[in-house]
């Protein structure tokens, strides 16, 4: 426990951690003011790798109840050490495992075509009732969009598909969309009922394909939008406009010019483009070992300064980029209340060593987007200057009258 102790006592300055050692004995962390939390380490091995490998030992450790808080929750335990260690904080020895990490980045996120298909499959085909248990009804697996603190996750979510629509300018009906990477097609289903499009997803999971087919046919939209399972890749048609969401932190540092170059070559000479993902605010960087073994397997979050110069080579505009700070931090807290109010169902699911898992992962993100340098970035793109308005008006208009639509549809159903 030595080590350990002097790593929390250098670490924790704020909030009051007692952590119950495998002898028994009692130690206390912080300045003694609430947050107060309380966590028990089983035995000297724990305690050991903690030291060493906090990055992957701590969620092991959780899972493995080897780590059990005991005053708190899990997320009061990482939202007291997130928020004494900011952006940049932790040992030297952590620092040491960053910069290491950012060596290996291109060969842990080799995502060839077989290895990103099996990536893929290693999240996103678990089972669809998961899904249900803890995401709003139209499955958006991706940061909402936050007006208030009081808005339902339904509400924000509904809120981000009609913001991420008004920044593709939709002014015109039956264009030609790609939405890369479409997840259960709930964005594709918006924007062929809100604006008329005709939609093309792409998924490279079997689960979300089967289920965004059968919502297409149910809706009637299936002539409008269909659903194939292929890598961003392979496509060879030509849109209008093209749309990924939550799609980007899964291509790997090594393909972003293979990225952006594919979107330069689908869109047509006046189409728009608009990538939303997950970005960190600290500069480039490493994925946590925890969650790239057992959550996303070749997944990055890139910083912003990684992704410009590669659109510019790509002979692309970059036309808006919007950066939303807290809102994916508001949208993790509403996926992490649901899934612990279903944690039962979810249990008889899976078992309780998943749910733990789990319940790291979301605990983690969320505490990582309030305190750790998380945000989320929109980035427009288009091939020619004057393929939009020079004013963002059109985006507020637009959001706004479908805003309008969407009470008016609630009250007429009332």
């Amino acid at each position: 426990m030595y080590l350990l102790k002097h790593m929390l006592g250098s670490l924790i300055h704020r909030g009051d951690l007692i952590v119950v050692g495998p002898d028994g004995r009692h130690y206390a962390f912080g300045d003694g003011k609430p947050p107060r939390v309380t966590v028990a380490i089983a035995d000297t091995a724990t305690a050991r790798r903690l030291v060493f490998n906090a990055g992957l030992a701590l969620g092991e450790s959780y899972m493995d109840e080897r780590f059990t808080v005991r005053d708190g929750t899990i997320y009061d335990f990482l939202d007291l050490v997130f928020a004494n260690l900011g952006w940049t904080g932790g040992t030297r020895l952590q620092h040491f495992h960053e910069m290491m990490g950012r060596l290996g980045r291109r060969l842990l996120q080799n995502n060839r075509v077989t290895v990103a298909r099996r990536n893929v499959a290693h999240h996103y085909d678990l089972s669809g009732e998961l899904y249900d248990l803890f995401l709003d009804a139209d499955r958006q697996y991706s940061c909402a969009y936050y007006r208030s603190p009081d808005d339902t996750l339904e509400q924000a979510q509904a809120q981000k598909k009609r913001h991420i629509a008004a920044k593709l300018c939709l002014d015109r009906p039956d264009l030609k969309v790609l939405d890369i990477g479409c997840g259960w097609g709930g964005l594709g289903l918006y924007l062929a009922e809100a604006a008329g499009a005709t939609v093309s997803g792409i998924t490279l999971s079997e689960e979300q394909l089967k289920v965004a087919q059968q919502r297409a046919e149910d809706a009637g939209l299936a002539d409008r939008v269909s659903f194939r399972l292929q890598d961003y890749r392979e496509e060879r048609g030509r849109y209008d406009r093209i749309v990924s969401v939550g799609m980007f932190e899964h291509v790997g540092v090594g393909y972003y010019r293979d990225f952006f170059r594919q979107i330069a070559e689908l869109l047509s000479e006046d189409g728009v483009a608009l990538v939303h993902t997950i970005g960190r605010a600290e500069g480039p960087g490493r994925t946590n070992a925890w969650i790239r073994k057992y959550i996303f397997p070749g997944g990055y979050s890139p910083a912003l300064s990684e992704i410009l110069p590669v659109i510019e080579h790509a002979g692309l505009y970059v036309t808006d980029i919007e950066v939303l700070r807290l809102h994916y931090a508001e949208t993790l807290k509403a996926w992490r209340q649901r899934f612990t109010a279903n944690r039962a169902r979810i249990a008889r699911l899976y078992d309780e060593r998943f749910c733990r898992l789990w319940e790291f992962y979301l605990a983690a993100s969320e505490a990582t987007f309030r305190h750790s340098g998380h945000i989320n970035f929109q980035i427009q793109l288009a091939k020619k200057v004057d393929a939009l308005p020079i004013t963002r008006d059109y985006m507020i208009d637009w959001e706004r009258a479908k805003a309008a639509d969407a009470i008016s549809g609630i009250r007429a159903a009332e």
